[in-house]
């Protein structure tokens, strides 16, 4: 089985440039990814079961992983909301899968998006994790736009183990991340 690309570049040209920019005296300290994770969460399910099916579907063809419907954990009586019920779904991808996924997100689907000027640089949540929102899902090229039932955003979550954001900006920029200048 083949590596997939991206952390062949890692392995290859990302570590050095990493250890060499913030002087880590051990390999084990550089920076890696850890999992990607996608979340969507669909208030529209409440009323219509099927939409959620139809999201599910949708997060399998684009990441190649069976999601995981996420309930609701509290009853919120203004929104008609009771506990257990089905509100959302989300993927945790690892190892190759994640590789591939980020190379497709960054090389085909963003550039993709309609009046792209990259992904914004402050949404890092100060332990080196990076979470980006995703307007419309038929960005990705496995979504076919012209069969597409519902358009829907998700949310895309890099964690990392980096310290520090600014670690973890470098990691994601040298991946090729193309973040807003």
């Amino acid at each position: 089985m083949a590596e997939a690309r991206l952390y062949t570049n890692y392995k290859e040209d990302i570590i050095p440039k990493l250890r060499e920019e913030f002087k880590y005296e051990n390999i084990m300290g550089v920076p890696k990814l850890q999992k990607i994770v996608i979340n969507v969460g669909a208030g529209d399910a409440m009323n219509d079961a099927k939409i959620l099916d139809v999201i599910s579907d949708n997060i399998a063809t684009i990441t190649g992983q069976q999601p995981v419907k996420t309930k609701a954990k509290k009853s919120i009586a203004n929104f008609k909301l009771r506990e257990g019920m089905p509100i959302g779904c989300k993927v945790t991808l690892r190892g190759k899968i994640m590789y591939e996924f980020l190379d497709r997100l960054i090389n085909l689907a963003l550039p993709r998006t309609r009046d792209f000027q990259g992904v914004p640089n402050k949404s890092f949540d100060g332990r080196g994790n990076y979470t980006m929102g995703i307007k419309e899902h038929t960005i990705f090229p496995e979504i076919d736009v012209d069969k597409a039932k519902l358009v829907h955003g998700m949310d895309v979550t890099f964690v990392t183990s980096a310290e520090s954001d600014e670690e973890a900006f470098t990691l994601l920029k040298h991946f090729g991340m193309p973040f807003k200048k």
